[in-house]
């Protein structure tokens, strides 16, 4: 079981996505922030828009494979979208044990930096040009990141996944 912010089983993932960072040579902030109950919330304690959060979307090929969509805290992956990108006609959202099984990470500390299995990502393309944040691999964490930076990094398919929510 992952454990809670402070607690230090759960410092192993935030552990894990900075030497992931590092690595790849990913300037990355983390900082400490409270607890949130939903996007909005996070986003007024960081003093930020919910559009400059993003989200790492655990997503499941039909084959058992993964993929990650990271895709704008003010929208949400449009499913044809993705499906026509990636060239299969079934995605789905995995269970929460799933992706944690499939990235060492619990929902709302999900990232690609540091996963346990390193799966493709596909970003969504209005991130671009912006300074983002993301899950850091630990809850009360967050990470600031230049979105072109870790797209870079990452070696993301960048393209038009979303749609308003």
């Amino acid at each position: 079981m992952v454990g809670q912010a402070g607690d230090p089983s759960a410092a192993v993932g935030r552990q894990r996505f900075l030497a992931d960072a590092a690595a790849r040579g990913l300037a990355v902030q983390i900082v400490e922030r409270l607890a949130a109950r939903n996007l909005e919330e996070a986003a007024g304690i960081l003093g930020i828009t919910p559009a400059e959060i993003v989200k790492s979307l655990v997503v499941k090929h039909k084959d058992g494979t993964f993929l990650f969509a990271l895709i704008p805290g003010d929208r949400q992956i449009s499913w044809p979208k993705l499906r026509t990108l990636v060239g299969v006609n079934k995605l789905s959202l995995p269970s929460a044990d799933v992706a944690l099984d499939a990235t060492g990470y619990e929902r709302g500390t999900i990232t690609p930096l540091g996963s346990t299995t390193a799966w493709p990502v596909y970003a969504d393309a209005t991130i671009a040009g912006r300074r983002i944040s993301m899950g850091a691999g630990e809850h009360g964490y967050s990470a600031f990141v230049d979105a072109d930076a870790l797209t870079a990094a990452l070696r993301a398919v960048v393209a038009d996944i979303s749609e308003p929510n």
